[in-house]
């Protein structure tokens, strides 16, 4: 392992170079890794798996016909790589469970008789485990519980590994009956295509993502991003300008500069005037979130926010309702104002 220093902090991370892609093949040599799922992370973890030369099959239900057409469509074969959840299950010794959260509470019942001595269940996400008084997702003890955590959509994963970079995963092991829980972690999370692994636990995983989804990643900054644009907007900016201003610029160019360096290099590289904005507002925005982002955290720990997910995407008319809250974003001027700015930008082909 690599130990990384943050400020006096000390870190152990897993790199390509340290547990490389061909000892990754040869601990998962006999393994079977059924997929269970072909919704959001199935389809990437499964895909680079197999172009990774690992023996992977597909578990999806049938009456989710879109799902499964997908499988079939990506090369997954009907009776030979792609099987009903519990018949793909039942072949399997490591089972990565990946369905939504609400789905696997309700899948539980009839996949934890699949599970047999020694096979490993594997999660990408703490949600079930750790709340499993709200899940009842509780294991045998006779096996190992392991979670892969990409720091990305199933399309980043996808998109990363196609261009030779991959994104940064979190592990944690919960259960090591075998004594190999570890290795079979750290081979699954290089087989994925994971830019490098970093230890967390079951518990701190879901805090972190269930907080960053509900903060900076979605949530806040979609919320920051309606408000600036409602105030240019109601001081007379046009769409064109108050959508430049608060999303593109972000995206198309100053996110990329932090990325590329860190936030320092992204002031570094802008004007005066903008640094000096920067610097100043910076602390008076974080003063006014601090309140906000500890009563999350206090909501995710405590489960609130577990038992508002569990309720909400557990209804049959789920679907139908999310449409309607993503058609009111989509039907918004501010994004409306997104979809003509992204038309008119220069054809990179």
């Amino acid at each position: 392992m690599a130990k990384l220093n943050f400020g006096g902090v000390e870190e152990n991370v897993v790199k390509r170079e340290e547990f490389p892609l061909s000892r990754a093949q040869e601990v998962l040599k006999d393994e079977v890794i059924a997929i269970i799922g072909y919704g959001v992370q199935g389809p990437a973890q499964a895909l680079n798996l197999k172009d990774n030369g690992i023996n992977v099959i597909i578990g999806q239900a049938i009456e989710f016909k879109e799902d499964w057409d997908k499988a079939v469509k990506d090369g997954f074969v009907p009776g030979e790589s792609l099987f009903p959840i519990v018949e793909a299950a039942e072949k399997a010794t490591v089972i990565q469970y990946l369905i939504s959260d609400a789905a696997q509470r309700t899948v539980w019942p009839k996949l934890k008789p699949c599970l047999k001595e020694g096979n490993a269940l594997y999660f990408s996400h703490g949600f079930s485990i750790t709340y499993k008084d709200q899940t009842g997702v509780i294991p045998p003890d006779n096996i190992d519980v392991i979670l892969c955590a990409p720091k990305g959509s199933g399309t980043s994963v996808r998109r990363n590994f196609l261009a030779g970079t991959g994104i940064n995963s979190s592990y944690a092991i919960f259960q090591d009956y075998t004594g190999r829980a570890e290795e079979r972690t750290l081979a699954l999370g290089i087989g994925i295509g994971s830019g490098y692994l970093f230890p967390t636990t079951f518990e701190n995983e879901v805090y972190s993502d269930l907080t960053g989804e509900r903060g900076v990643l979605m949530g806040a900054i979609a919320g920051i991003m309606e408000a600036q644009y409602q105030v240019l907007r109601e001081n007379g900016h046009s769409p064109s300008e108050a959508f430049n201003e608060t999303v593109e610029e972000l995206t198309q160019s100053l996110i990329r500069l932090v990325d590329e360096n860190g936030m320092d290099w992204m002031y570094a590289n802008c004007s005066a005037t903008a640094q000096r904005g920067a610097l100043d507002w910076k602390p008076k925005f974080r003063d006014a979130t601090l309140p906000v982002f500890n009563s999350l955290y206090e909501r995710v720990k405590a489960g609130k926010e577990t038992e508002v997910v569990l309720d909400k995407t557990g209804r049959p008319d789920y679907k139908e309702l999310l449409e309607v809250e993503l058609k009111e974003i989509r039907d918004s001027e501010m994004w409306q104002a997104g979809a003509m700015v992204r038309s008119l930008r220069p054809d990179e082909s």
